[in-house]
């Protein structure tokens, strides 16, 4: 299953000439969600050429403006383009106070919407993977998002399946589905033919935050923790007054959280991002700073390291 990451937007607060505001897709198979949509996000997309009609969620992480303010232009896209799926729209506490505001700015749409705040620690299930509430430290009521996929079973063995006397067919899905099967007068249950369980892959975003201890508990040994890194240490009073992080705080939480890949973002315009990630490679190794449109595919545990596409646009 593929999973990979699409930096559309890596700005801290304010657009530059090359980084937009806050947005970024996840594609898994064929879901497709943002986490934040700041100004400009469907002209992001539109760009690289993903289909914005198959996105089915909208997971914000606070209600500052350069994070929800493409909502509305999105949402009025999907109106004019016939859309019929629905949408749901998730942020934390505080979102559907904040309803009447983005309705008068969306308008009538004709397709089905949802809007649902999520607790940290709430869930967004999936058929085979779920989305999970974290815990951030902003300003004002904001939320990170855990994807992480169930845990796959072990490979069947249908050598080991027949040599046990199963028959091949139907008993070879329900071993494998975890049933266990009468042969004979003796049963065959799915650990007999099935090796050991495979890993899953978890995803983090922050959103803007501090760095804080239940973002380091979500992380633990993540594929990939995507993290607010606005400063650097030249800025760290800034970057404590607005309660966001800087490169090597960022790293700090990586590293705790001994994460596969850390991915900065956020990136303000006082500062080059090459310092940002300078600073943050003092700290801990395995740190990225995407530019927009570039992506991080994430392989299977078993298929190896997560890898980085830079976009043709940069």
């Amino acid at each position: 299953m593929e999973l990979s990451v699409h930096f559309l937007g890596t700005a801290g607060s304010v657009p530059t000439p090359h980084r937009a505001l806050s947005a970024t897709l996840v594609q898994r198979g064929g879901d497709r969600f943002l986490v934040d949509c700041g100004e400009g996000t469907q002209r992001q997309l539109i760009r690289i050429g993903i289909g914005i009609n198959q996105i089915s969620h909208i997971l914000l992480t606070h209600l500052h403006a350069d994070h929800y303010l493409g909502v509305p232009g999105m949402m009025k896209t999907w109106q004019l383009w016939g859309r019929q799926a629905p949408v749901a729209i998730y942020g934390p506490k505080g979102l559907l106070d904040f309803l009447d505001v983005l309705k008068r700015l969306i308008g009538k749409v004709d397709y089905p919407v949802t809007w649902h705040e999520l607790a940290p620690s709430g869930e967004i299930p999936f058929d085979d993977f779920q989305i999970v509430g974290v815990h951030t430290q902003h300003k004002i009521s904001s939320l990170g998002y855990m994807l992480v996929e169930d845990v796959r079973p072990g490979r069947f063995d249908p050598a080991k399946a027949t040599q046990l006397g199963v028959t091949p067919g139907p008993d070879f899905g329900k071993l494998q589905h975890g049933e266990s099967i009468p042969v004979g007068d003796r049963i065959v249950r799915p650990e007999d033919v099935m090796g050991p369980t495979r890993g899953s892959r978890k995803l983090v975003f922050t959103g803007d935050t501090r760095p804080c201890a239940s973002v380091i508990e979500a992380s633990r040994d993540a594929d990939l923790l995507v993290h607010d890194a606005t400063f650097t240490g030249e800025a760290q009073q800034r970057a404590e007054q607005t309660m966001h992080s800087t490169g090597a705080e960022a790293a700090g939480v990586g590293k705790a959280a001994d994460v596969k890949v850390l991915a900065l973002t956020h990136s303000s315009f006082r500062h080059h991002p090459r310092e940002i990630l300078a600073e943050a490679r003092t700290v801990f190794e395995r740190v990225i700073l995407p530019n927009d449109f570039d992506r991080l595919v994430i392989p299977l545990p078993e298929k190896g390291e997560a890898y980085l596409v830079k976009s043709e646009f940069n």
